[in-house]
């Protein structure tokens, strides 16, 4: 069973790659944080009494049902008021700017200049939305374990299905997202 002290240092290690795990799927900075703060209630209130190294899974597997609940009412939600969208204004205050989340590697002592930076940035924003174009399984298991480094097995539970599920939605997200980059003429 794990601490109060215990679970709550999980949870605070893991908070800001959930929430950029989130964020990175709802593309809603509040709906991302909405997420994680549930992910976080369901798994302190439903299994807090859980040995300590079951918590890491239980958790991923809360987190992916938690945004698969959340694409499930925003699309019932938008289903039923679409009509309303029509009014709504079209600024761009709201979206994710990822030259804010770049921080600088304080290791490394090379800047890179302007025409470089801009470029790594056109860069992620191409694999980004490549990364949103995978169909949603594949996605969330190469998010699972290319962004959260889990390996398969753990990759499998949290997403609720075999391990060989997990290798043929990594390997096509792998294919798919080598040849569109190459289209796009980023090079590996």
């Amino acid at each position: 069973m794990a601490t109060e002290k215990e679970l709550s240092d999980f949870l605070q290690s893991v908070e800001k790659r959930a929430f950029k795990r989130s964020l990175y799927h709802v593309r809603d900075d509040e709906a991302a944080l909405d997420i994680v703060q549930d992910s976080m209630m369901k798994l302190a209130e439903h299994y807090s009494d859980k040995p300590i190294n079951e918590l890491p899974m239980l958790f991923q597997r809360i987190l992916s049902n938690t945004t698969l609940d959340w694409f499930r009412r925003n699309k019932t939600k938008n289903a039923l008021f679409s009509n309303f969208s029509d009014f709504e204004s079209k600024s761009d205050n709201d979206e994710f700017d990822i030259l804010e989340s770049l921080t600088q590697n304080d290791n490394n002592p090379k800047v890179q200049s302007a025409e470089e930076n801009y470029a790594s940035v056109a860069n992620f924003h191409e694999i980004e939305d490549e990364v949103q174009k995978l169909p949603a399984r594949q996605r969330e298991a190469f998010l699972l374990r290319y962004w959260e480094d889990l390996d398969v097995a753990e990759t499998a539970a949290a997403m609720g299905c075999s391990e060989g599920s997990v290798k043929t939605h990594c390997s096509r997200a792998i294919h798919s997202l080598h040849k569109a980059l190459l289209a796009r003429g980023i090079k590996p």
